[in-house]
């Protein structure tokens, strides 16, 4: 059985522990998409942006999803803003089973808060009003993208991934 999965959701949604977690249970390969476009970029995201802004951002990513989804018996691990490029939707769709991350925003502002390799995305300082902004712009976007919804609040990875697996198989 080939095993195509995509987690999809804004930052801080646990995407990658819980992607971490599914590949080792599903025996499958974990690709992380912001990893392998810093890799084509040769600097972090952070200067990827601040040099080229988030349209070049964007171009890489749609890039790096094209060479993933060439691939198959992998868990691709995504970055929040890969929905906003209908292009990476449909690439994402066609190859796995995507499955949207959620949580509320003041849980996601206490899980980002600390990490200053994410680059703001509206250049507000408070995180949860920058959330809250950004998420009315993407969940109809995440919501047309995922074959499942899977909330993180009050979730370790362990009881997500549990339930990602109980969704696929």
């Amino acid at each position: 059985m080939v095993t195509n999965l995509v987690l999809i959701g804004y930052r801080g949604t646990g995407k990658s522990a819980v992607a971490r977690l599914l590949a080792e249970r599903l025996g499958v390969e974990l690709a992380s998409l912001d990893e392998e476009i810093v890799k084509k970029a040769g600097r972090s995201i952070h200067e990827v942006v601040r040099i080229g802004g988030w349209d070049l951002f964007r171009a890489l990513e749609t890039e790096v999803v094209r060479e993933a989804v060439a691939e198959d018996d992998r868990v691709l691990d995504t970055g929040g803003g890969v929905v906003t490029r209908p292009e990476n939707v449909k690439m994402l769709r066609d190859w796995g089973t995507v499955v949207w991350l959620t949580a509320s925003p003041v849980e996601l502002a206490g899980r980002i808060s600390e990490s200053s390799d994410r680059p703001s995305l509206t250049g507000k300082k408070d995180f949860v009003e920058e959330i809250e902004e950004v998420l009315a712009e993407r969940e109809p976007l995440y919501r047309a993208a995922a074959h499942h919804e899977v909330s993180t609040s009050g979730r370790t990875a362990e009881e997500v991934a549990d339930e990602v697996i109980s969704l696929i198989e």
